[in-house]
């Protein structure tokens, strides 16, 4: 579906009509040959070439990226989406695999095609281009210019996406070709990135002591002030978590990240985002694994696992501690299920969030990405 969807372009351009060069104007068709309509063409397979190559070339030089929805709701954070970026237009497309059943998996439109701008940030207002096609960056949309959305999505006045993975080779190739040099990283950005930088190396020593403690706990006070539901503190929550979970943070430096989060001029801030920027997060690597994880619990899709579900699957079997002797099976399980209790709103459910709080403080203590890989693996059987 997504290369017709692609290619639906070049396959319907009248020239397709023609088969250029084969034969004289005033001649006719071969007799024996079908008629251009019954034959089956894809713009890989068509030999026919046509006077404009916009198609041709919007198609073949193009970016392949994965990525994933930044959001509150874990339903809508599981999605798996794929995207292209074509050079040629600087425009970019995005599709969602959604799966049918058991065996059958489609992909379907998710952004439409067209040429699109950062909607927030220091880039705000300007055109996408290759240098932000990394893994780590996130894409910004108006929720509202895009009424195909799902519902969940659209509550949220900014969509954004973050990138999973890319095309390494094809990004390669296209910046060797692109006139573009370098990556378009300003000033105020450079600054931006050392601010939380140093708020980040400043907390780094208590969070690898308590690190599952202090990021579950600080998800549910955060929950559990936002009674508005729709994610956003003041700055007076967040001075006051920060106290309360003795992450002191110097006037300097808070007041520095208060200006960069605070970019729209409201008095609230999106507080993932604020957690993200002073904690920093785990890479897209391991946050894989997680969600692997969580989606093989969540077989509904509702973002959301029971605790009993949660008791069955989890297999300690091969936990360091249990294989020393240090520990049982049952101790470890017991374990972990007593820190996800104290992370969770609900006393029967987890979310997506409370589930990866969780691996978010345990990935601040290991410092080998296969480590923590083979942590949430194991127990999972992922």
């Amino acid at each position: 579906m997504m290369i017709d969807h692609l290619s639906r372009a070049v396959i319907s351009d009248p020239e397709q009509n023609f088969t250029s060069g084969t034969r004289s104007p005033g001649t006719l068709p071969d007799p024996k040959m079908a008629p251009v309509g019954f034959r089956k063409r894809t713009l890989h397979e068509t030999k026919i070439r046509t006077h404009s190559t916009l198609t041709e070339n919007v198609l073949s030089n193009k970016l392949q990226f994965d990525g994933r929805i930044i959001s509150r709701n874990g339903h809508d954070t599981c999605r798996e989406l794929i995207g292209f970026f074509f050079t040629h237009d600087q425009s970019l497309t995005v599709y969602e695999y959604r799966q049918f059943g058991k065996n059958r998996t489609n992909v379907l439109p998710f952004i439409q095609k067209n040429i699109y701008s950062h909607q927030r940030g220091r880039r705000k207002g300007k055109q996408y281009q290759l240098g932000d096609f990394y893994i780590g960056a996130n894409l910004t949309f108006l929720s509202s210019d895009h009424p195909s959305l799902p519902e969940s999505v659209k509550e949220n006045a900014l969509l954004i996406l973050r990138i999973t993975n890319v095309d390494q080779i094809a990004l390669d190739s296209l910046k060797t070709a692109s006139e573009e040099h370098g990556d378009d990283v300003t000033s105020q950005e450079a600054n931006d990135r050392l601010v939380f930088k140093a708020i980040q190396d400043a907390l780094k020593v208590k969070l690898h002591k308590r690190g599952v403690r202090i990021l579950t706990g600080l998800g549910k006070y955060f929950r559990q002030l936002d009674k508005e539901g729709n994610g956003h503190l003041d700055k007076a929550d967040f001075k006051q978590a920060l106290k309360l979970f003795h992450l002191e943070v110097s006037e300097k430096d808070f007041e520095s990240s208060w200006l960069i989060l605070n970019d729209s001029g409201s008095d609230k801030v999106d507080y993932g985002e604020f957690k993200r920027a002073i904690i920093g997060e785990m890479n897209e690597y391991r946050k894989s694994f997680v969600r692997k994880a969580f989606m093989k619990l969540d077989f509904n899709k509702t973002g959301s696992v029971p605790i009993i579900d949660i008791r069955k699957c989890y297999c300690a079997k091969k936990h360091p501690q249990v294989i020393s002797g240090h520990s049982t099976e049952e101790e470890i399980k017991s374990s972990f299920l007593e820190t996800l209790k104290d992370a969770r709103s609900k006393s029967d459910e987890v979310s997506y969030c409370e589930f990866e709080d969780y691996y978010e403080g345990l990935s601040v203590g290991i410092v080998d990405d296969e480590d923590f890989v083979n942590i949430v693996r194991t127990p999972w059987g992922i």
